[in-house]
């Protein structure tokens, strides 16, 4: 059984970047968790460590219980329906465009190939947050609570998110974005409303 880490490593853990997952710490403290599999070392210049998915689930296990949006100190990706939505001018625009940049900069590290137009690991353990960054920093807009947009939401399906979009025309839009993404992309009826959604998955190739 892999051991627990050390307050110092939890420390260096809670401090990863919310997006990528990459870690600034000691020497040490970073070979310490490359040890216990909770990060890996890149094998390309210049070398930095990044959480793996074992290490995730300690930062989000140990993670305190969220602030709203709005109030929230790091980037958070509207999944669509939120109570608290934050600003939807210049800054947030801003924080999607960097966050989806540093997105791309994960796949061009953590996938085998450096390919950025396929979806990576992190992406596959975040599947909803991933689609619903890939559709906000594409464009489109998530739902309020009283406006209509998209929503993301979990499946039972392994690998594959739900997108609903009352308006036809804009859930064709939310799939082409999401196949420009990376993400596969079908669209389905539900059986008992009859309304249209997608369901998404992130391509392997």
């Amino acid at each position: 059984m892999t051991r627990p880490p050390t307050a110092a490593q939890r420390r260096v853990i809670d401090a990863a970047d919310p997006v990528t997952g990459r870690l600034r710490g000691t020497d040490s403290q970073l070979a310490g968790l490359v040890k216990r599999g909770l990060a890996f070392r890149h094998p390309r210049p210049p070398h930095d460590h990044f959480l793996t998915p074992a290490g995730h689930r300690i930062r989000q296990a140990e993670a305190p219980a969220p602030e709203p949006v709005a109030n929230a100190g790091v980037f958070a990706a509207r999944v669509g329906g939120e109570e608290a939505a934050p600003d939807a001018g210049p800054s947030r625009v801003r924080e999607v465009h960097s966050a989806w940049q540093g997105l791309l900069e994960l796949r061009r590290m953590t996938n085998p190939d450096g390919a950025a137009d396929r979806p990576c690991g992190w992406e596959r353990t975040h599947l909803v947050q991933a689609a619903a960054l890939a559709l906000e920093a594409a464009g489109h807009r998530p739902a309020g609570q009283d406006t209509e947009g998209y929503r993301v939401r979990a499946t039972p399906q392994p690998e594959a998110v739900a997108v609903h979009e009352p308006d036809a025309e804009a859930l064709r839009a939310c799939a082409a974005a999401l196949e420009r993404a990376g993400w596969q992309v079908g669209e389905h009826t539900e059986p008992r409303t009859r309304r249209r959604y997608l369901l998404a998955s992130p391509r392997r190739a």
